[in-house]
């Protein structure tokens, strides 16, 4: 069955107005070791671009819905599942002539066949176990269908999708490769303010349509300053030799390199930034990244639990034929009540191109969230 927008935008409202009713109602904790929860967001965005043949000045809508399962026999240890389903593509649907994408979520084709593996609606499965060294010491092990992006890069102001920076070069280094929604392990080590996560996955049709291995390591400080609380990240990442060079020779890693910080300036500042280069050996859209932000809290005008954000990006230097891309976007983000929040979006892209016509132009999104 075909779903159009209208019927998108229809369940969109329908169930967004039913949340709204609700909104006194959180997370429900069926027991004191299950407990149900998740998120639902729709958007509608609508873009008007220039110099992009054969793309109009039009609008899509989308909505994800994942929910989540969490049983917690002891403290120590978790079973996690949570599922995503989707409605609508939004502008990934093939009508938006940039490369990144403007809404970063999972949307309806993205959880279907999920990596090749013939599995659908299951995002994430997995049992974590806490080994508690001592107060400030901790070790913990994870295993099963897991996310990279749960661990690694875990950015204050730009790491989420449904709550924060809608484009995909601002919700996380978008010149790299971080695998989701597919087998693995991850261990985190933490040691006061010093926290160490490793990521192994074994992930299917990659974008040379070919199974590899994910290797990933971040090493994070916790800054405690005047100013507040702020977070310097170092990641490394690489595959196995399972990719292709510019050429089409096979037997190419990937790796890349990124550093993200972000950093509280006093009660209504907040600031961020990426810096990260990818080897170009193999075929890569963009070997380098430079982005950044600032938050600005609601505080500022008394309310505050909503939030500004405002975010650059620029990537270059690819071997697949982009020349340089540019992103800006700025939002706000109003809360409605302890689920629901609203946001206005606008985005300003360009994609200049090393043949053909190079389109640039601006989209505007209204988003809603629900938070249960």
């Amino acid at each position: 069955m075909t779903i159009g927008n209208r019927e998108v935008i229809l369940f969109i409202v329908v169930i967004i107005t039913f949340f709204l009713r609700q909104a006194h109602v959180g997370a429900m904790e069926i027991t004191d070791k299950f407990a149900i929860g998740g998120i639902l967001a729709g958007l509608y965005q609508y873009q008007d671009v220039v110099n992009a043949p054969g793309f109009d000045n039009t609008g899509r809508g989308g909505l994800a819905f994942q929910p989540e399962i969490s049983f917690t026999p002891t403290d120590n240890d978790e079973i996690f599942v949570k599922f995503g389903f989707g409605a609508g593509n939004a502008l990934k649907d093939g009508t938006s002539p940039f490369h990144i994408t403007p809404w970063a979520a999972d949307l309806e084709d993205d959880v279907k066949d999920i990596n090749g593996r013939n599995r659908d609606y299951v995002l994430t499965a997995w049992y974590k176990h806490i080994f508690s060294l001592n107060t400030n010491h901790l070790f913990g092990i994870t295993g099963g269908i897991i996310d990279a992006a749960d661990y690694l890069d875990e950015n204050a102001y730009a790491g989420d999708e449904y709550t924060q920076f809608m484009n995909g070069a601002l919700v996380h280094k978008a010149h790299d490769f971080f695998p989701s929604y597919d087998l693995g392990a991850a261990a985190e080590w933490s040691i006061g303010a010093i926290a160490v996560k490793g990521v192994v996955m074994n992930v299917g049709a990659g974008s040379d349509d070919n199974t590899y291995n994910y290797y990933g390591l971040q090493f994070g400080y916790l800054l405690n300053t005047v100013l507040g609380e702020g977070n310097c990240r170092i990641i490394a990442d690489r595959t196995s030799d399972d990719f292709e060079s510019p050429q089409g020779h096979k037997g190419q890693a990937m790796v890349a390199f990124v550093l993200s910080f972000d950093q509280q300036l006093g009660d209504i500042m907040g600031a961020w930034m990426r810096i990260g280069r990818q080897d170009d050996d193999a075929a890569v859209d963009y070997q380098n990244l430079y982005s950044g932000g600032i938050d600005i809290s609601g505080k500022l005008w008394k309310r505050e639990h909503d939030n500004i954000g405002i975010g650059y990006a620029y990537l270059n230097d690819g071997n697949s034929g982009i020349d340089k891309t540019q992103v800006a976007e700025a939002y706000a983000r109003i809360v409605l009540s302890e689920i629901v929040a609203f946001t206005l979006d606008v985005q300003w892209m360009k994609d200049d191109l090393a043949a053909g016509d190079s389109p640039k132009g601006f989209i505007y999104g209204v988003r809603m969230t629900a938070e249960f």
